[in-house]
């Protein structure tokens, strides 16, 4: 897989598909993987470049603390270092909030923004959820068995646990075939999430933005739509009044239909 040098850092990353450039940036934890359900459908239309951030996946792991900001300017230099001068940029949880710091501070990277999942600043009742799983991360014995154990069952509804089994068991063994994130790396991102703001930077933001959130979601619920909603001008708003925090996975079908319905209306 391709790998690019930014600050001193090897970032690894994963191009598929042809068209404008859109760039894919995980969630806590992930790497670039995470969007095996959207490239089916987005490399129809998009060259997708999907990040490992650093501290995850086959990038670099530096010792944390990490930030959103910090991470929003790994991001564009990164960009630059692999020649895209503007991409169209989608980001989930953490992803997100990276992604709402890349459109502000280097608005001249960011052709359209698509925001799944995020939130502006985090509360303390989303603080109160990733201290949880900072302090099973050490106890557990694998990143993996923590991502199993302690944030799937924040990410999907019960329905998909009762009625949907063997699903779950198929999202298990991909996550354990992943590379696996050191507990240091891990907490570091879990500092990222956890001292996120972006609130002051909102109305900096200035392309096509697309919000998402699932009704269902209790860790980044709908509670952050109105003030991402309102704080970003223009900014359209999703909510799958099925799906909770990890809709891209749980219902691919419904969440790339709406987001790519977006993403179409954006190329140039």
């Amino acid at each position: 897989m391709p790998q690019a040098e930014v600050d001193g850092l090897t970032i690894n990353y994963d191009v598929q598909g042809e068209g404008e450039p859109l760039l894919l940036i995980p969630y806590l934890s992930a790497d670039h993987a995470c969007y095996a359900f959207q490239l089916p459908a987005y490399t129809e239309h998009f060259s997708c470049v999907a990040i490992d951030l650093p501290g995850s996946g086959e990038s670099d792991k530096p010792t944390g603390p990490y930030s959103t900001d910090g991470y929003a300017d790994q991001v564009a230099t990164f960009l630059g270092a692999i020649g895209i001068e503007r991409a169209h940029v989608a980001g989930v949880s953490l992803g997100a909030a990276v992604g709402i710091h890349l459109a502000a501070r280097h608005p001249d990277r960011v052709r359209s923004l698509s925001l799944h999942s995020g939130w502006h600043a985090s509360d303390p009742y989303l603080k109160s959820v990733v201290e949880q799983w900072r302090t099973m991360a050490p106890a557990l014995p694998t990143v993996a068995d923590l991502v199993v154990q302690g944030l799937f069952p924040w990410c999907f509804t019960p329905e998909m646990y009762n009625d949907r089994p063997e699903f779950v068991d198929t999202l298990v063994d991909f996550v354990r075939s992943r590379p696996a994130q050191p507990v240091d790396a891990f907490l570091a991102q879990t500092d990222a999430v956890i001292a996120h703001d972006a609130s002051a930077v909102l109305r900096e933001i200035d392309v096509p933005t697309l919000i998402t959130f699932g009704a269902r979601d209790l860790v980044c619920s709908p509670r952050f739509a109105e003030p991402l909603n309102s704080g970003i001008g223009g900014s359209e708003l999703v909510v799958f009044e099925h799906l909770s925090h990890a809709g891209l996975h749980e219902d691919p079908e419904t969440f790339n239909r709406a987001t790519l319905d977006f993403l179409l209306r954006q190329r140039s």
